[in-house]
């Protein structure tokens, strides 16, 4: 929840844990060393908080023109006043050019009032919010929900995005996306016993690789498959157990190794590759003997690469931070086309780089998913959440992805570039029907 790492971590007795996490597998006796207001998770809050109340609103153009303007009419309306006052007092006009219903006061009255209300710049009140209005309906349309007038005014400045890796560019979800068998064996009776030992795990590559298997039983009459006994789960490592009397051994290189099974070439060529993919790999002994390699991957969601292009194209620098591993971070960045990557990030240095590039002089915009996420959304000029987020990334961002395409990033930009195109009609023609 914390770091976005997408594994789970070992821990050892006198270790420190950080609130709200879960632990997967045995009993613990922990010691509460901070409370309430000094939490991990409190801390991210309060930062999420005070980032929310330092942004200042941007000064609308609306403001910048009726600073001017209404003095400058209600000046025009006092002298309209005063020059048809002095001159009905000093006979300067006929007086068949004065109503019989009123007198040369009334009718300087009249006039004075006329330039005001002609010239009362009501429009310049009305177009701004007509344009969020209108702006803010095509983009709940497109499932693109935008909070309020600012971010729809700033999105079309954005010169830089920061990307969060899992669940923002990645699916977020874990998937078998390969399987290289080591021993003469049919698939479906090597999946039935790596999910029988795997389906009493918590891991989320171990739900992976159930679900995966699945769809070897998906026409049989049974198809809860096998029950496993004496399972173990090893963490960090991976578990064991007996399926079928079979010794069923799913996990990394290091298990293999603490239960002195030699792990062949084959199956170091496939983990080494699976690691360059950005995949996981995990191996599968069956009676003391490797006999298959699983690469699990947590894939890009589609038309990621499209959308880093455009943004390319758009003259829009496109950077990744996550709380995930170097390896993986790399490989992922590799494969959308990004250039800069920030790996290993906790919340706090995530927000660190938006505000290190504003420094630098970028109009930054965030785009995450996460808790973890929540910081740098609120400290960019434009925070996006995915709509599939956290309740607290949502909350914290200037606009919701509500479909969760990156696609529709593109979408708000091109939003906020046609507000920002019609408003200055809007006051021209005001200003000119005022005039």
């Amino acid at each position: 929840m914390i770091t976005g790492e997408a594994r789970p971590v070992a821990k050892r007795k006198g270790d420190t844990v950080i609130g709200g996490t879960v632990n997967e597998n045995g009993v613990l006796h922990i010691k509460a060393t901070r409370v309430g207001s000094e939490s991990s998770l409190a801390q991210i809050v309060r930062l999420v908080e005070s980032a929310q109340m330092a942004k200042a609103p941007v000064q609308k153009f609306a403001d910048r023109i009726s600073k001017f303007f209404v003095p400058l009419v209600i000046m025009l309306s006092f002298f309209t006043w005063l020059s048809w006052f002095l001159a009905g007092k000093f006979h300067g006009y006929p007086n068949s050019w004065i109503p019989k219903s009123m007198d040369s006061v009334q009718l300087a009255l009249q006039f004075g009032i006329s330039v005001m209300v002609i010239a009362c710049p009501c429009a310049l009140g009305l177009a701004t919010p007509t344009a969020v209005m209108v702006g803010t309906g095509v983009g709940a349309s497109q499932g693109v929900l935008i909070k309020g007038g600012q971010a729809l005014e700033s999105a079309h400045k954005v010169d830089c995005i920061v990307f969060d890796k899992t669940g923002t560019l990645t699916i977020g979800k874990p998937l078998v996306v390969n399987t290289q068998l080591l021993k003469n064996m049919v698939l479906q009776e090597f999946y039935e016993l790596v999910a029988a030992a795997e389906v009493n795990s918590v891991h989320p590559l171990a739900k992976a690789i159930v679900e995966y298997a699945k769809k070897f039983r998906e026409d049989e009459e049974n198809p809860a498959g096998p029950e496993a006994h004496d399972f173990v789960s090893i963490t960090g490592h991976g578990v064991k157990a007996i399926v079928r009397g079979r010794e069923i051994i799913v996990g990394n290189k290091s298990l293999m190794v603490d239960q002195n099974i030699a792990v062949p070439l084959d199956a170091e060529d496939y983990l080494a590759e699976a690691e360059g993919l950005a995949q996981t790999g995990i191996l599968v002994a069956i009676d003391g003997e490797v006999a298959g390699v699983l690469a699990i991957s947590d894939p890009l969601k589609p038309g990621a690469q499209e959308v880093i292009t455009i943004l390319k194209s758009m003259s829009v620098r496109s950077i990744m931070v996550t709380g995930d591993n170097w390896g993986t971070a790399n490989s992922i960045a590799n494969e959308v086309g990004i250039d800069t990557v920030i790996a290993e990030a906790k919340p706090v240095q995530k927000a660190e780089k938006v505000k290190e590039l504003q420094a630098s002089g970028y109009i930054v915009a965030m785009v995450g998913d996460g808790i973890n996420d929540s910081p740098a959304l609120v400290a960019a000029d434009v925070g996006m959440a995915i709509g599939a987020g956290t309740d607290i990334a949502i909350e914290a961002a200037d606009i919701v992805l509500m479909k969760s395409n990156l696609e529709d990033v593109i979408t708000a930009i091109d939003l906020s570039t046609f507000k920002e195109n019609l408003h200055p009609y809007s006051f021209e023609l005001h200003l000119g029907f005022g005039i």
